[in-house]
């Protein structure tokens, strides 16, 4: 029984709940080391990465390892996601209502395009590439693999993403990622800025993309709820994203995305 009985139940909802804060650091943990991918990352990364000290960084990652969730490369001594989490993946193995919804209208959009063409989901601070498109151009951009997992700001989907949000939200998550942006040469007055042009024309054109001599354009996608939790993105060869071409490409993903929505929306329904 509560001892202060004058407190309104929403007072007491908002508590911190026992255990939450550790809860978290762990999931911080774990983001960061999906990054790693197979190849996982060094300690002094994930430190840096989640702003938490050594010692706590050390005791997650080793109950996680005890766990079977976190597993350490002998030969690097690098720690990366363990084995048991596909299988724990396996008790949802349906498709997501975005990628149910993106599926069709990604291959139309891919073929009218006919550079690549990703699929890009938000994930806590994080952006993963969840599909990708081969054009028909001669000339492809493969920048990004399936799976992939970068710090919201980095990419190009994610500087969309975060156009979409309020002011506020977006400040939020780039001042959380600062310090992991420097691991891909780019800081929190770049990100704003980025964010902002994004907001000015209605969708996020990278003139320099991951590769260099590419160029990328990037347009949000929303939930049923209108929150942004997706973008659509094509890269190409730079001569491929002209002035005027990359008017048309931007009109042709932004009613693609919109498509999707309408999808995700339909399904909900």
């Amino acid at each position: 029984m509560d001892k202060d009985p004058s407190r309104s139940k929403a007072d007491r909802s908002v508590e911190p709940r026992p255990g939450a804060q550790a809860i978290r650091r762990a999931l911080a943990v774990l983001r960061i080391l999906a990054a790693g991918r197979e190849a996982g990352l060094p300690l002094a990364d994930v430190v840096q990465a989640t702003g938490l000290t050594r010692p706590t960084v050390h005791r997650i990652v080793h109950v996680l390892i005890e766990e079977g969730i976190v597993e350490r490369h002998d030969k690097t001594g690098r720690f990366a996601i363990g084995g048991q989490v596909p299988e724990l993946a396996l008790a949802r193995p349906s498709p997501s209502p975005l990628l149910a919804a993106a599926d069709d209208i990604l291959k139309r959009t891919s073929q009218r395009v006919g550079d690549t063409l990703f699929l890009t989901a938000r994930t806590g601070n994080d952006t993963l590439c969840v599909d990708r498109r081969i054009g028909s151009y001669p000339i492809q951009v493969l920048s990004i693999e399936i799976g992939a997992r970068r710090p919201l700001g980095v990419s190009s989907a994610g500087v969309a993403i975060l156009s979409a949000m309020p002011t506020q939200e977006a400040r939020k998550i780039v001042a959380a990622n600062e310090a992991r942006f420097k691991a891909y040469r780019t800081d929190a007055s770049i990100v704003l800025g980025q964010i902002a042009a994004a907001r000015r024309t209605g969708y996020n054109l990278r003139e320099v993309g991951l590769v260099q001599g590419t160029k990328s354009i990037s347009t949000w996608i929303k939930t049923a709820d209108g929150r942004p939790a997706a973008a659509m993105t094509v890269s190409a060869v730079r001569t491929r994203l002209e002035p005027r071409r990359e008017l048309e490409v931007a009109e042709i993903i932004l009613d693609a995305a919109r498509a999707v929505e309408s999808k995700i929306r339909s399904t909900i329904l």
